[in-house]
């Protein structure tokens, strides 16, 4: 037996990030993507804890923001056609307010329904259905049923089965990685391998979305001054280092 447990107050993943817009105040305009990432993962993880299945449109949220810090970390920014840089944020934003202007309008129209239920009865269901029963000849309809009028029923019954099978199905697979695990497996690697390879690296874990999450790792370690790059020649490669200053400091 399942069971489905509703929050009514995120609804929705875009429901969830203006609700820690609105509670820490933030800009919508200058969305700080760090921290919102952090509090939005933090809540899907809690959501697990929980043993509540955590719907795909919140885990498609989660991957754009985490491609949104991403791109706000790599060195070379984003162009339009006339050269102008692109906010990576930008795409967000504008979703976002457009959820917010369409969730102040349910509400508005939620409300009126309210309101309109209490002015006016919605009447007696069960005696119309009886009415209408009364008003069809069942056995007469019974007289006028053939051998092609049977086939035709069955074979839309059977064409709407086939199109219900053939519909895709989509499967969410949840992988055992995060940025925080990742960062610490890469420290941890460059103990044993001072001087680490990417490809290396790769050929420790190679899947797709494991290479994915050491990436950001990377990306994130080098914004904490905890790591230094080398880049190769010759072919896509690159070396990563611990910093000096980080192991004086374990030391």
């Amino acid at each position: 037996m399942s069971f489905e447990i509703k929050l009514p107050l995120f609804e929705g993943p875009f429901d969830l990030l203006l609700f820690f817009i609105q509670r820490d105040e933030l800009d919508i305009h200058d969305i700080p993507i760090n921290k919102i990432t952090k509090d939005f993962l933090d809540y899907l993880h809690h959501l697990e804890q929980l043993n509540v299945e955590v719907a795909s449109e919140f885990i498609l949220v989660a991957a754009t923001l985490m491609r949104i810090k991403a791109k706000m970390l790599l060195p070379r920014p984003v162009l339009d056609e006339e050269g102008n840089e692109v906010d990576p944020r930008e795409e967000l934003v504008r979703h976002l307010l457009e959820y917010k202007k369409y969730k102040s309008v349910v509400e508005e129209l939620a409300n009126m329904e309210h309101t309109r239920s209490l002015q006016e009865s919605r009447g007696n269901i069960a005696r119309e259905l009886k009415k209408l029963a009364e008003g069809n000849n069942v056995e007469a309809e019974l007289q006028d049923i053939d051998l092609y009028k049977l086939l035709r029923v069955f074979q839309k019954v059977m064409s709407r089965y086939e199109y219900e099978q053939s519909k895709p199905k989509h499967e969410v697979v949840q992988y055992p990685y995060s940025i925080a695990k990742q960062r610490q497996y890469i420290l941890d690697q460059l103990v044993e391998i001072p001087r680490l390879s990417f490809t290396q690296l790769i050929e420790f874990e190679p899947n797709k979305i494991a290479v994915i999450f050491n990436f950001l790792s990377i990306l994130d370690l080098l914004q904490m001054r905890q790591i230094t790059m080398h880049l190769g020649e010759g072919f896509n490669n690159f070396w990563i280092e611990r910093l000096e200053e980080d192991l004086v400091s374990e030391g």
